[in-house]
């Protein structure tokens, strides 16, 4: 019988408990940026697989990452707060650290979604995208060197992107299938990296890639199995500081996340 390997993103995230309330982690390369440091939504993963650890429920409603300090391959520590065990809800926080210093602040709440059983309604529909299979890998003839986050994630695309052609369109915005490279199906723990994982729209407008700020993702309901059609916006861009707005829906077309993030161009 084939014995079943641990997905990277499994391995990556592992937490060990050494104490009341404390975890170490294993940062690792395997998901870093342009800019060498691991990305930001795997970081925020991590913190929020602890706060999950000593919450009363299990499924992640929402979360919030203020990103202090680039973090960086290497062991990491979080210490977790619970701010409040309610009946629906429950609330914590997690600090982050790494060689002394706060790198990551994350406050989220966890509830029971096989509880959540109030009105449904959805006024944004799934983006109307060809199925994966009849479009193009945006980064199959690409060489992204250090940018190893690039191979942990496919992408699928009605075209590649302007400025991987060295032409920008001008139009932040992008709508793209996308899975775990290693064929990990998604789920609520992931989420708060796969809503990080894409290049980043402002891109279109000819700028390089920014640095998160802040990033809030909204989990609505557990992701089926499959590819996740995702749709990300740009809209406003103030003295070098702009949102992005990420929308994911599953392979059976029920929205799963949304996140918003505030970042800074270099």
């Amino acid at each position: 019988m084939q014995q079943i390997t641990e997905h990277l993103f499994d391995q990556d995230t592992r937490l060990t408990s050494v104490g009341v309330d404390t975890f170490t982690a294993q940062l690792t390369d395997r998901w870093n940026t342009a800019s060498g440091n691991p990305n930001g939504g795997y970081l925020m993963a991590v913190a929020v697989r602890a706060l999950q650890q000593q919450s009363k429920f299990r499924d992640p409603l929402v979360a919030s990452a203020f990103f202090l300090r680039p973090g960086a391959p290497g062991p990491a520590r979080i210490q977790v707060e619970t701010a409040r065990q309610g009946r629906r809800t429950s609330t914590g926080e997690a600090r982050m650290h790494q060689d002394g210093k706060e790198i990551l602040r994350v406050i989220a709440t966890f509830a029971d979604l096989d509880q959540a059983n109030g009105r449904t309604l959805s006024l944004a529909p799934m983006p109307d995208l060809p199925a994966p299979d009849e479009l193009v890998d945006p980064l199959a003839d690409v060489v992204l060197p250090g940018i190893t986050v690039a191979e942990r994630v496919e992408y699928r695309v009605t075209q590649p992107p302007g400025w991987l052609r060295g032409e920008p369109s001008g139009e932040p915005s992008m709508t793209f299938w996308m899975r775990f490279a290693d064929g990990r199906e998604p789920d609520l723990a992931s989420l708060p990296f796969l809503a990080d994982a894409a290049y980043p729209a402002v891109m279109e407008l000819g700028e390089l890639p920014s640095a998160t700020v802040e990033l809030t993702i909204h989990l609505r309901n557990r992701p089926a199995p499959g590819w996740l059609a995702c749709q990300i916006n740009t809209r406003h861009l103030t003295g070098g500081f702009h949102e992005e707005d990420c929308d994911i829906w599953d392979s059976e077309g029920t929205l799963i996340a949304q996140s918003r993030q505030l970042a800074l161009l270099p």
